[in-house]
């Protein structure tokens, strides 16, 4: 069949609406078997990888995948928890207390359905698209957890979508969240995640912002990434009250030989050191929930580099992860994209309601 089934017609319905929360993904284990997996799925996508598909593929299956998952798989080993995937932990956790929040601070346990999906891996967007569908959602919001736009990223979700779509005969109404770089709850989550990491243990000489990095190519063909990378920076620095030179912004995960967006973290880092720095503190407002690169490379690697270069002092600040100012945060991106959607159980009214209420217009005209 050309389009998946439908479940059954609900007469009288005004239906549920449904939030998707979607972040990159992660495999399923850390092994080999499932790091090569969950890498043939993300690196295949063209978004992420622009070569010609005739150059990129035979290097991707000939080379990468059967060199890089078992290097992978004991990079996920060393910050795997017994609950499983840290980053897919965190983003389970994100759903759960953002409907619960939405249902405190609205009323809507009945009309409202937050779920989560990764991009590649699982839960896959189909399949959680599917279950909105099925439990009556007619509009659908979809909020991908990357605040600041890139085409490697928020793109592929948006791919994700539309390919599920293409599938449906009855697509629900569907909404999506671009970006959120500058959004001011977002940025207050940032700074009050960064103010009681300095309450707790003190504060270091200089702060670096670490976001994912991206090719300098996508730049200069126009993708808006690196602009709101360090217009996020900008609005967190004025709001921890910092100077110019008391922060730094970089870029991590370069992969491949290509030029990627500079200056680049762990070299910065060492810098750094170099030039005398004792104390430093990293944090990494692009990424929501931590995962590989935040507990990996910049919680383990970067700290011995920066340890190594004759730094004294490293700090890392865990991503927001599930702080209530975080998913305060994400509850006002909900509303506000949502408007004009019924959100409360207050603003759903059943056909039986409605009729009642002819009923009561008519007996009213009567009496008059």
């Amino acid at each position: 069949m050309r389009y998946a089934p439908e479940p059954s017609h609900r007469h009288g319905s005004t239906g549920k609406t449904g939030v998707l929360l979607v972040n990159l993904g992660t495999p399923d284990a850390p092994t080999a078997p499932a790091v090569r997996r969950y890498l043939a799925e993300f690196l295949s996508d063209p978004r992420v990888v622009e070569i010609p598909r005739a150059v990129w593929l035979p290097i991707l299956h000939g080379i990468i995948l059967r060199t890089r998952p078992r290097k992978s798989a004991a990079k996920y080993a060393s910050i795997w928890t017994p609950e499983g995937s840290p980053l897919a932990v965190w983003t389970s956790r994100q759903a759960q207390r953002l409907q619960a929040h939405l249902h405190r601070e609205l009323g809507s346990g009945e009309t409202l359905m937050v779920l989560h999906a990764m991009r590649y891996g699982q839960p896959s967007v189909a399949e959680q698209l599917d279950t909105l569908k099925a439990a009556g959602c007619t509009r659908v919001l979809v909020l991908p957890l990357y605040p600041q736009y890139s085409g490697t990223t928020t793109a592929t979700v948006f791919d994700a979508v539309y390919a599920w779509a293409g599938r449906t005969r009855a697509v629900p109404e569907l909404r999506f969240v671009n970006h959120y770089h500058d959004d001011k709850a977002y940025i207050n989550a940032l700074a009050n995640r960064v103010l009681a990491h300095w309450q707790q243990h003190g504060r270091a000489e200089h702060l670096v912002m670490s976001f994912h990095g991206v090719p300098e190519r996508t730049l200069q063909l126009g993708d808006p990434y690196h602009c709101e990378c360090h217009k996020t920076g900008r609005l967190l620095a004025t709001a921890l009250g910092l100077l110019p030179e008391q922060y730094s912004l970089t870029f991590q995960s370069r992969f491949g030989k290509a030029k990627w967006l500079e200056p680049y973290t762990e070299p910065t880092l060492a810098k750094l050191a170099k030039n005398g720095l004792k104390s430093v503190q990293v944090i990494c407002p692009g990424f929501v929930a931590d995962c590989l690169e935040t507990l990996e490379e910049i919680a383990m690697e970067c700290r011995n580099t920066f340890l190594s270069a004759s730094g004294k002092q490293y700090d890392y600040i865990p991503c927001l992860n599930d702080d209530p100012a975080w998913i305060e945060a994400l509850s006002g991106l909900v509303r506000q994209h949502g408007q004009g959607w019924p959100l409360t159980n207050a603003t759903q009214t059943s056909t039986a309601e409605l009729e009642a209420q002819r009923l009561r217009a008519l007996a009213l005209g009567a009496e008059r």
